[in-house]
């Protein structure tokens, strides 16, 4: 069936024994109150593939079950809507970040085919009952603290971005594993946030993690009466009210349940995942890492030699000590901080130049700021052609291959992208007291317009017909040539909309003289006046932060 809303695929979570699983059993009638809202659904069984694989394979069977879903006229579906519960969420995130068996190695698909999503009761860093009620793969998968979570958490530039897909979690808080009122039995409410990708997009709710045949309630876990989250009973009940109106993009959601940032624990409160490396970014087997605020010190738990954990630790400034090293960071309040501690240059962010992006990807041939500590010895600008690889005592690498450097410093190095790769890419920073990589991911084109303050807001950075730079005090004229600069275009053609209207292009491509960067000519519209007109680049599915331009009639 097609309709406005593409069709629902529903992932179950972690199945005891699989003889038991279906649809009805973890969703209810969930499909048939999509239906009455005109949209079609199916279902990703994990119990479908044999021998209870990672939740790596899993990610991959369900890439390869979307390739092949099919409406009833025989059409491909080309994308879908997804509706993970408990461990459906993470093989979701498993297929977007194309996670791999055996470490942290990933193929992210290049064009995922998820346009929103929706986590029920997902244990994104584990849950403390991961190895009671299994010991196969997936349990030891789905514990607190353990490795794949880690390296699932901090696939792209140490976090998860979901590939930028609109997405709502909603934690239950009907259990008592940890303490009344903080969990859902299974699952800590910090643990089902998706504070990581957004705040605002987690709703607390007074439910159960499942019903599975009432052994959370005989275990203790849920009180008597509470409602598993996934189970859908009635087209009102409050979680399909949620359900419907986040797919059919009403607002009808926001009112169900409490704001994760408003709940009595979340609003003070995190959780940690932490990793230790030496300066030479080489692992670090944990002995034990600290975790001291002015309001708590606490040693972390460590459920392996290689991650450290912890939940309720009050939000805000942090140390954390893990063998000699010692960084300083800011946990923030309703999420898990997902963090490595280690001395020696600290990548934090891998931004365009002209202004930071959601999601996190860059352009080939793009210029881009890495913000961090400890980057670069000193202050060292780029003072000749061709541009350095080595400024101050600093390199970056992309694929262990140095690149140009524009600009460097202990906080921040401005370098270009290489035309020539694509996909997720190593970058490197390298100086004289260690290094640190982090993935990055390389899109076809990641436009961003540059302004005259450095965050990429407010009056553009550009030119008139005659070569002066656009200002209050030297508007443009409606219907006049503008040149717009810019960086990450790639080889796409872009389209401008100047308020709103098209700004025909007569030229878009590289700035004569200057790497990386990119220059647009486009025709302004006859009729399109304003002090502060704003303009936006469109290339390919990216669009591009917006800036404004001054026009007179």
């Amino acid at each position: 069936m097609k309709g406005n809303n593409p069709p629902v695929v529903f992932l179950n979570g972690y199945q005891l024994v699989c003889a038991g699983s279906s649809f009805s059993g973890t969703f209810g009638i969930a499909d048939q109150v999509l239906a009455a809202n005109g949209i079609s659904s199916a279902f990703f069984d994990n119990c479908s593939v044999a021998g209870k694989p990672s939740i790596e394979d899993l990610g991959k069977a369900f890439g390869t079950f979307l390739s092949g879903l099919r409406y009833t006229d025989g059409s491909k579906v080309p994308v879908v809507d997804v509706i993970g519960h408990s461990m459906g969420g993470l093989i979701l995130r498993a297929y977007l970040s194309g996670k791999q068996t055996g470490g942290a190695v990933f193929q992210p698909p290049a064009a995922p085919v998820i346009r929103k999503a929706i986590f029920l009761a997902t244990p994104h860093f584990g849950s403390g009952l991961g190895l009671i009620f299994g010991s196969d793969t997936q349990s030891q998968e789905l514990a607190s603290g353990s490795q794949f979570l880690f390296d699932l958490g901090t696939w792209n530039q140490g976090t998860d971005d979901l590939r930028g897909v609109d997405a709502l979690a909603l934690a239950g808080n009907a259990g008592s594993e940890v303490m009344t009122g903080f969990d859902d039995g299974v699952v800590a409410l910090s643990s089902a946030s998706i504070g990581f990708v957004q705040p605002g997009r987690t709703r607390v709710v007074p439910y159960c993690h499942t019903s599975a045949d009432g052994i959370l309630i005989a275990l203790g876990l849920c009180s008597s009466g509470s409602k598993p989250i996934a189970q859908i009973t009635s087209a009102t009940q409050d979680i399909a009210v949620a359900l419907v109106s986040f797919l059919t993009g009403t607002s009808a959601w926001q009112s169900v349940g409490t704001e994760a940032e408003q709940d009595k624990f979340l609003s003070v409160d995190g959780g940690l995942i932490v990793t230790a490396r030496t300066a030479d970014d080489s692992p670090l087997a944990l002995s034990g890492v600290k975790a001291a605020s002015p309001a708590l010190t606490k040693n972390l738990n460590i459920q392996n030699s290689a991650v450290a954990y912890t939940d309720l630790f009050p939000a805000g400034a942090i140390t954390l000590t893990a063998g000699n090293a010692s960084n300083s960071v800011t946990l923030p309040s309703a999420d898990y901080g997902a963090i490595t501690v280690k001395p020696g240059p600290k990548i934090a962010r891998v931004f365009p130049a002209a202004a930071a992006v959601f999601p996190l990807s860059v352009a080939a041939d793009e210029i881009v700021s890495v913000y961090g500590t400890l980057l670069a010895a000193g202050t060292a600008p780029a003072t000749s052609l061709p541009l350095p690889t080595q400024l101050s005592d600093a390199q970056v690498l992309v694929n262990s291959i140095p690149v140009p450097l524009f600009y460097a410093s202990p906080t921040q190095i401005n370098a270009l992208i290489p035309a020539t790769v694509s996909g997720l890419v190593t970058l490197t920073v390298k100086n004289g007291s260690g290094q640190n990589t982090v993935n990055v991911l390389i899109e076809a084109a990641v436009p961003t317009l540059f302004a005259q303050n450095s965050a990429g807001t407010g009056p553009a950075s550009a030119l008139d017909a005659t070569n002066r730079p656009v200002s209050s005090s030297n508007p443009l004229r409606a219907g006049a040539y503008v040149e717009l600069f810019a960086t990450g275009l790639g080889s796409v053609v872009p389209t401008v909309t100047v308020g709103g209207m098209n700004c025909a292009v007569s030229f878009a491509g590289a700035a004569p003289g200057f790497a990386g960067l990119d220059q647009i000519n486009c025709l302004l519209p006859a009729n399109l006046t304003g002090a502060a007109v704003p303009v936006v680049v469109q290339a390919g599915s990216r669009t591009s932060n917006s800036v404004t331009l001054p026009i007179v009639p």
